[in-house]
């Protein structure tokens, strides 16, 4: 597909690519980042060693801060290297990447230890403790990245109100004070009557 369309498409399909590779880097560093748990065990089951701990929240946490992090600067970057008319495939692409995004950033993040942490619980006694693996709870957080992204873009342009055009050699109008690429030429009536009687 060739033409602004195809264009356009293209954009979409690589804003959303780009911010889905960027998912499984978040992942890592969510759970690099995140406070131990320790579980229980009692009849192969785990519970909070202290249900008073924060630290399942704190883990929530600091999946909240990578990910909206990460969604504003990926707003950022799709506005600034963005043009007039590219707005609606990159917005599209930041929803449909940051979702992508944060989707894989959680399975990343979670997966890293799981399989040590399962064999941990099988082989532990009752009463035995054993530290597990980054758990989201609060699973609202997954849409943090495409709304973060989708909202820097959205304030960026409130504030700057477009950054000059990039034209691509398209052809058409120019300029807002263009019309068919040639100036559009502005004269105010001459005061003092109405023209047309004059020339009556």
């Amino acid at each position: 597909m060739r033409g602004p369309t195809g264009r356009r498409l293209a954009t979409g399909l690589v804003t959303t690519l780009a911010m889905a590779l960027l998912g499984p880097v978040a992942g890592l560093l969510w759970a690099w980042t995140a406070p131990e748990v320790t579980y229980v065990i009692f009849r192969g089951d785990t519970y909070l060693a202290d249900p008073e701990s924060q630290a399942p929240i704190g883990t929530d946490i600091r999946f909240a801060l990578i990910v909206l992090a990460a969604g504003a600067l990926c707003g950022g970057a799709a506005y600034l290297a963005g043009g007039r008319g590219n707005d609606i495939a990159l917005l599209l692409g930041l929803a449909a990447g940051g979702v992508l995004a944060g989707l894989l950033a959680w399975r990343t993040g979670h997966m890293i230890g799981l399989d040590e942490f399962r064999a941990a619980v099988r082989a532990a006694a009752d009463r035995e403790r054993v530290t597990g693996v980054a758990e989201l709870r609060a699973r609202g957080l997954l849409v943090g990245w495409p709304l973060a992204a989708v909202g820097a873009y959205g304030l960026l342009e409130l504030a700057v109100r477009r950054l000059p055009a990039r034209d691509d050699g398209d052809p058409g109008a120019g300029e807002a004070d263009e019309v068919g690429g040639a100036q559009l030429d502005l004269q105010s009536a001459p005061t003092g009557g109405d023209v047309d009687r004059r020339e009556r």
